[in-house]
């Protein structure tokens, strides 16, 4: 495993992507950064949304889901400002995370140079050989179509209790990302 890791680069910049850059890419950045600190990746995390409104905050619910979760450790999350995702974010990531299937279609059709960097996150997780470097694990879950069925719900116009265990299963699949991505931080 050790010698397919070499010769596969390694991602290290990753855009975590949802609809409205509100919540789940929200939560999924503040997750993929504590990781990267706390297994010292070096890892740089940019949040974007499909259809995101410019310069909002994040949603009070997902705020309050973040809080929840004590190994996220201190954040400064009212920093947090809406993005719609750009060419620029596309060209620049490694990686383009995304937490639906119609995320992926939407920047393999919108940004079409990016389309080997889009990966559905669920979808990853689950197809992902073991045995494989990241950029190789990539390949080969885009043999797969993308499928709604691993989409992670959105809690948008849900109560505290859908955005808790959004970020609940969020913070599980990031961990699980990170595993399969970052082996040789985990050896």
């Amino acid at each position: 495993m050790s010698n397919q890791l070499e010769t596969s680069p390694v991602p290290t910049k990753f855009v975590t992507l949802c609809t409205g850059n509100a919540a789940r890419s929200v939560m999924l950045g503040y997750m993929l950064n504590t990781l990267t600190d706390t297994h010292d990746l070096g890892w740089e995390i940019r949040t974007a949304g499909t259809h995101a409104a410019e310069g909002l905050a994040m949603s009070p619910r997902t705020l309050t889901a973040l809080e929840s979760i004590s190994e996220l450790g201190e954040h400064h999350y009212t920093a947090h400002r809406s993005h719609q995702l750009s060419a620029e974010d596309a060209e620049w990531a490694d990686v383009i995370v995304a937490v639906e299937a119609d995320h992926v279609n939407y920047v393999r059709g919108n940004f079409p140079a990016a389309s080997d960097k889009v990966i559905q996150l669920r979808h990853f997780v689950r197809f992902a050989p073991l045995d494989s470097g990241p950029m190789d694990q990539m390949a080969a879950v885009r043999q797969r179509p993308v499928d709604p069925s691993f989409d992670v719900r959105d809690p948008a116009g849900g109560d505290q209790a859908q955005y808790d265990a959004c970020a609940s299963e969020l913070w599980e699949l990031s961990q699980i990302y990170v595993t399969l991505v970052a082996t040789e931080a985990f050896d």
